[in-house]
Formats: C-alpha cells, sequence, structure tokens
C-alpha cells in the first residue's frame, strides 16, 4: 500500500477545496478511523484526509464521473473505497459495502465545478450545452422541468429555491416559450430568462443565475438530499463521530442550522406567550461551535467559490437515532410525478 505521501493533495489544482484546513479541523481523522466523504467531487478533502490519518475513506457520488475520478485515487490507496449512491442513502451504501458505523462524515453541499466546467453536463447559462443539469445519470433532466412542468409550478420552484422574485414573470415567459418550440440547450433557457426581466442595470449577477440554480437544485432534489443525508449520517455515526457540512447557499445552510439545533436541544426555551414544550428525545448531537464558521479573508482572496461557504460542525451522542420522517420544507411538487409522465 503505498505512503500517504503518495497521494497529491489535489487531483487538479484548478480545483481547490473549498475551507479545507477547518474541514481537517472539525473532522479531526484518527489513525484506524472509518470516515465518509458523502460528496466525493473532485477528490480534494478525500486526499487531504488520507493524508491526515492512516484511515480508511468512503467516498461517494451519484456522479459517474466522480467515481471514476475515485477509483483512479483508490488504485494509488486500498484505504480510499469508492461508493456509487446518493450521499442521502449514506447509511444504506455504507453498510452494503460492510461498515456498520463510521467515526466521522463529511459534505460538501452544491453543485462541484467539475460539472459547471462540463458544457455537455448543461448546469452553466455561461455555457452552450444541452439543457440537463442531472448530477446522476438517471431521471427528469432541466429540459423535462421546463418544458412539461405546470407554470403554476415552475414560478414555485423559482420562487422558492432560486429566491427569485420574478419567478411569475420567468415562469410565464418560459411557458409561452415553450408553445412554441421545446427548450433544448442551456443558452436558450438563459436568454427566455434575460428578456422576460431584462438585463436589470447595475446587477451583480447574470439575470438567469437563480432560475437555473432553483431547476439544478429541483431536478437533483438537493434540498431532499441533504434532509435525508443528515438523519442517514445520525443513524450511521458512532457514539462520538464528527458531522461536517460545508454549504454554499442560504437554504442549504438554514436547513442545517435548524436541524442541528433541533437535534442538540438548542431550538430555545418558552416564554410568557407559549409554555415550554414536553421533553422530547435525548439530544444525538452537541455543538462545539454555535455559529457557522466562516472561511477567511485570505482564502476567500484566493478562491472565490469560497465566498458563500459555511462549514457547521456536530458531535454525535449515544442518545439513539430519532425516527422523524426527512424533510427539506419546501412543499414543492415531487420530481417523481415529472418522471411518471416521462
Amino acid at each position: 500500500m503505498p505512503e500517504n505521501a503518495s497521494l497529491p493533495l489535489e487531483a487538479d489544482p484548478g480545483h481547490k477545496p473549498v475551507m479545507l484546513d477547518e474541514v481537517l479541523e472539525w473532522l479531526a481523522p484518527r489513525d484506524g478511523d472509518i470516515l465518509v466523504d458523502g460528496t466525493f467531487g473532485g477528490g480534494g478533502y478525500s486526499r487531504a484526509i488520507l493524508a491526515a490519518a492512516e484511515c480508511t475513506l468512503l467516498g461517494i457520488d451519484r456522479d459517474l464521473d466522480a467515481i471514476a475520478r475515485a477509483e483512479a485515487m483508490a488504485a494509488q490507496t486500498e484505504r480510499l473505497v469508492p461508493l456509487l449512491g446518493r450521499f442521502g442513502d449514506m447509511d444504506e451504501i455504507v453498510r452494503a459495502a460492510g461498515y456498520e458505523q463510521v467515526d466521522g462524515v463529511v459534505l460538501d453541499i452544491g453543485v462541484s465545478s467539475f460539472q459547471i466546467d462540463q458544457a455537455e453536463r448543461g448546469f452553466s447559462f455561461m455555457k452552450h450545452g444541452p439543457l440537463d443539469m442531472r448530477m446522476g445519470a438517471a431521471g427528469p433532466s432541466a429540459a423535462d422541468v421546463v418544458n412539461r412542468m405546470a407554470e403554476r409550478d415552475l414560478a414555485n420552484v423559482i420562487f422558492r429555491l432560486g429566491e427569485e422574485k420574478q419567478s411569475r414573470r420567468i415562469a410565464r415567459a418560459i411557458a409561452a416559450r415553450r408553445s412554441e418550440a421545446p427548450f433544448e440547450t442551456t443558452t436558450d433557457l438563459a436568454e427566455t430568462v434575460e428578456t422576460a426581466v431584462g438585463g436589470r442595470k447595475g446587477a451583480r449577477i447574470h439575470p438567469a443565475t437563480l432560475t437555473f440554480q432553483a431547476i439544478r437544485m429541483y431536478v437533483n432534489d438537493e434540498l431532499g438530499e441533504l434532509a435525508r443525508a443528515l438523519h442517514a449520517a445520525e443513524r450511521l455515526l458512532k457514539p462520538g463521530g464528527r458531522l461536517v457540512i460545508v454549504t454554499f447557499h442560504s437554504l442549504e445552510d438554514r436547513l442545517v442550522k435548524q436541524w442541528l439545533k433541533g437535534r442538540s436541544g438548542k431550538m430555545g426555551g418558552g416564554s410568557r406567550h407559549m409554555p415550554v414544550a414536553e421533553k422530547g428525545p435525548d439530544n444525538t448531537f452537541e455543538l462545539p461551535v454555535s455559529k457557522a464558521v466562516l472561511p477567511s479573508a485570505n482564502e476567500v482572496e484566493g478562491n472565490p467559490r469560497a465566498r458563500s461557504a459555511k462549514l457547521r460542525a456536530a458531535i454525535r451522542t449515544s442518545a439513539p437515532a430519532i425516527e422523524d420522517k426527512a424533510s427539506d420544507g419546501m412543499n414543492l411538487p415531487p420530481l417523481s410525478d415529472l418522471e411518471d409522465a416521462l
């Protein structure tokens, strides 16, 4: 088995893992640990974790390209185990691979720079390509969403997941345009959105940014996956196990923040207007730091992707996992409705 030093820190110097030092600090890899990188992506975290300790790392990703990168890295060390699947199913995936519990889980939420950089994946309005946006190889694509979803539902997706104030105008423009011809490319959709809302003089971002974000998040059920991943990590982590999550969007961070508060008994007490609720299940996590950890100014300057990043960490207690249902709180039509119509 090769020495740790044979593993370069990054697979590609152009793709920098965000908040790497902070991830290593809170994940605290130790010799003999079984750890999970639930969003393998470019492998930046995994390489650094494997170099930090003589641990075993289970690298999960639903993207076949990411798994190919993981398999190439695994050829350098038997301590990396690539696993294809969604991180929301990580407990089932990990147990199917022969591991009952783990010492730590790290998740880097959102689209990877590898996916954005590939025009044929259809993630970016800046690159002409098919309107796809799927992180995996199956299920409805972005084209299916914009061409088939009811106008009202589409407006809700764009408003709730993109926090786009002109969502109804955009959905109306999409519905009018698709009645003439179906959407097929990223530039086609971007131009329709830009025409619908105008150039937004003085705006720092392209007018299609929030719409593309919303459709990508819906196509990949990103908030639902995150909600399921939190529950899966709770079931999988040993007492004392570390959970580290890096988010890049306010909706993701809000979901993680509220879930961890609930699991750690930090939701607050009652008031004279509302009595204290009856004691619920024992806390399944402790929070070593109550607020989100932010990237350093130096990292933001050197890696613009870090600008919106937030890290939250938690430590598993010995209390049994709470058997409640994972929910993203968005109340949007399930993606399966479109899948059934295909």
